[in-house]
């Protein structure tokens, strides 16, 4: 049958098909597929994320792990560090005569040559251009001069001045001093050990007030404060920060320098071990590895001094205060157990 002249065939479109009702999480996880790839039939796949593999960290692990457990076999099994011979003489009463008097003469020159860096670093910060040209040359010949040689020329000091006085110069002297008597052993250590720790503990004290920025002092002097105020209360507890790491780091070195003392006759722990070792040829390694021990333990207790006195001294610059070793131990073992559960539950 023929269609009418001028009329039009307008062809029936198919109904489009109704999309089935889905959740919404259903409808998150489905990707739209891309322009001429099939469209995905069956319900999506979770898939597992895998964690990022480190090949190289696992292989310089074990590697330091080998050679640590070589270090240990090998001082353990080698004879001749003879280990019992240590046992028997890290206790003596003559290693520990000897320990006594090196914390004497570590906190004898750490307080006197920390006050005199303090007087050394505000001379250098000075107005006065005598008291900045002194206080360098000071820093300057000391930090130049070896220790051992300070302490030998103190040593042999009696030798230049018999006598000290005190009075006018080129004048009358109001009093004399014996420098036989004043220079004993325990004296020249003390003072040589002090002389040199003041010159390196003024730039330590120098290097950690400069680092308060210039507008704190400006504010304080704004509010009409005080100098001695301003430097007690607000530029010396920010420069703490900046000084605290550095003069611990000297202290630690003051640690080790008191064993030259023993070249000015003081037997101190190094110089008890090498009395002991000229008696005892056969000993000597069993007693270095004394020394060696008792010198580890008393800088590890300087170090954790060191930072407790960090973490006080950062209050009120951090938010969080770091963690003690007991916090980080009890937050490792919170995190070992919730590991554990989790790989359980699995």
């Amino acid at each position: 049958m023929s269609e009418p002249p001028g009329s039009a065939v307008t062809p029936v479109r198919p109904p489009e098909p109704v999309p089935e009702p889905r959740d919404e999480a259903h409808a998150k996880d489905q990707v739209p597929p891309e322009e001429g790839e099939p469209a995905p039939t069956g319900p999506p796949v979770s898939e597992r994320v895998l964690p990022l593999r480190h090949p190289w960290r696992w292989l310089a692990t074990a590697v330091v792990l080998v050679l640590a457990a070589q270090v240990v076999h090998g001082l353990v099994t080698n004879p001749f560090y003879q280990w019992d011979r240590f046992a028997y003489w890290f206790l003596r009463p003559t290693i520990l005569d000897g320990l006594l008097i090196t914390l004497e003469v570590t906190a004898l020159s750490a307080v006197l040559g920390l006050l005199g860096g303090v007087v050394l670093a505000l001379g250098r910060l000075s107005r006065s251009p005598v008291l900045r040209a002194v206080s360098w040359t000071y820093i300057w010949l000391l930090r130049s001069t070896p220790l051992i040689v300070l302490l030998l020329f103190l040593y042999n000091f009696s030798a230049l001045y018999q006598t000290l006085s005190l009075g006018v110069p080129f004048g009358p002297a109001f009093f004399t001093f014996d420098e036989s008597r004043l220079a004993t052993d325990m004296a020249i250590a003390v003072l040589g050990l002090s002389l040199n720790e003041a010159a390196y503990a003024a730039e330590v004290v120098r290097a950690g007030l400069l680092s308060v920025d210039q507008g704190q002092h400006e504010a304080a002097a704004a509010l009409g404060l005080p100098r001695r105020f301003q430097f007690l209360r607000i530029v010396l507890p920010q420069a703490l920060r900046a000084i605290v790491p550095g003069y611990v780091n000297q202290l630690i070195g003051l640690v080790k320098s008191t064993s030259l003392v023993f070249y000015v006759s003081l037997l101190d722990l190094f110089g008890s071990v090498q009395s002991l070792g000229s008696t005892y040829p056969g000993d000597i390694v069993p007693l270095l590895l004394v020394a060696t021990v008792w010198y580890v333990l008393l800088t590890s207790l300087v170090s954790i001094a060191q930072f407790y006195v960090e973490r006080r001294s950062s209050r009120g610059a951090l938010r969080t205060l770091p963690p003690t070793p007991l916090q980080k131990l009890r937050a490792s073992a919170r995190e070992l157990r919730a590991r554990v559960r989790k790989e359980a539950a699995l």
